[in-house]
């Protein structure tokens, strides 16, 4: 019984992970022009016809696959942003690191146009990174609870949206090339995106999974941590670096998607549990799904028109963010 038990999260996994991959397969199809995973089968083996093959490889494989890894990436975001923080609330949007990586993105499109693609990442990161630090600040410097970070994270993400804001107003002509910032989309991606963040998510996943033992060490308090042998500070220094990175990488490539980080950890720890060598993977595979999902819905609700991803992220994740501020009051 007791090795039924432990297999069981592990299968949880593997079934979370099937799921996602038929979730895929299904959202290749759905859009202006449907397309059956028997077409699709047969155009990825070269005996389909010209325009499902143009498609499939343009338009709904390069969206599909970066759906996969901005999921992948948020969701492993939220994971460790909520384990060294210990809050349920944290996530890179909530507490403001999307923000600050969306604005620093958008005052490169808006004031940079001509500038290398490179230097979008390059600048979410470094806005992510500045909104890092004042956290950090406040929450370890100054002995600020986690409800009160929360708080603080919403301020600064409200001051960043009003940069955004502040920008659109003032550069009317080029505001379409900022609005994906405002709702999050992978409408558009080509595999020239998904090269660009490619590289972020294959890297830094599998090198957080590699920290999960002491992201659950830091779990237990930074004085029973430190009496285990574990120095807390490089390694939470460590774990928001990776978690910075992740959230801006992907907010550079597909804007602010709300609530992903919060939702994906959340819904991975009722299936898993809390131990991280499980959760961060689960994480991760289900903000794939979660994506997918929601990508899937804004092709399919009411083609030709397409609904941005972020818009249904964040119908679902705003009430199951009141619903945790709710519960960690009533606590």
């Amino acid at each position: 019984m007791s090795n039924k038990k432990r297999s069981s999260p592990k299968a949880k996994l593997v079934l979370l992970f099937l799921l996602t991959i038929i979730v895929a397969i299904i959202a290749v199809g759905v859009g202006a022009v449907f397309i059956s995973p028997v077409e699709l089968f047969q155009s990825l083996v070269g005996n389909g016809d010209d325009g499902s093959v143009f498609i499939i490889m343009n338009y709904r494989l390069p969206r599909i696959v970066m759906a996969l890894l901005v999921g992948a990436g948020l969701g492993v975001s939220g994971a460790i942003l909520q384990g060294i923080i210990r809050n349920p609330l944290a996530s890179p949007d909530v507490i403001g690191i999307t923000k600050g990586a969306g604005l620093a993105a958008v005052i490169v499109v808006l004031l940079f146009p001509s500038a290398p693609i490179i230097m979008l990442p390059i600048a979410a990161l470094a806005g992510a990174a500045i909104i890092t630090i004042i956290l950090y600040l406040f929450a370890y410097k100054k002995g600020v609870n986690s409800s009160t970070l929360a708080l603080v994270g919403i301020a600064l993400g409200a001051i960043c949206q009003a940069g955004i804001q502040l920008l659109m107003v003032k550069f009317p002509v080029q505001i379409n090339a900022a609005l994906v910032w405002l709702t999050g989309s992978v409408w558009g991606k080509s595999w020239n995106d998904v090269v660009l963040l490619l590289p972020w998510i294959v890297i830094l996943v599998p090198f957080s999974i590699l920290l999960a033992k002491r992201l659950d060490v830091l779990n237990l308090g930074d004085d029973v941590a430190e009496g285990l042998g574990e120095p807390t500070e490089r390694t939470r220094v460590i774990l928001l670096a990776v978690a910075v990175a992740l959230a801006g990488s992907s907010v550079a490539v597909v804007g602010s998607l709300g609530f992903l980080g919060l939702i994906a950890p959340h819904i991975a720890r009722q299936l898993v549990g809390n131990k991280n060598q499980l959760l961060l993977p689960t994480s991760a595979v289900m903000g794939m799904l979660l994506l997918l999902l929601a990508d899937a819905l804004g092709r399919g609700v009411a083609p030709p028109v397409e609904i941005p991803a972020g818009i249904f992220t964040a119908v679902l994740g705003a009430p199951y963010f009141l619903y945790l501020l709710k519960k960690l009051k009533a606590k």
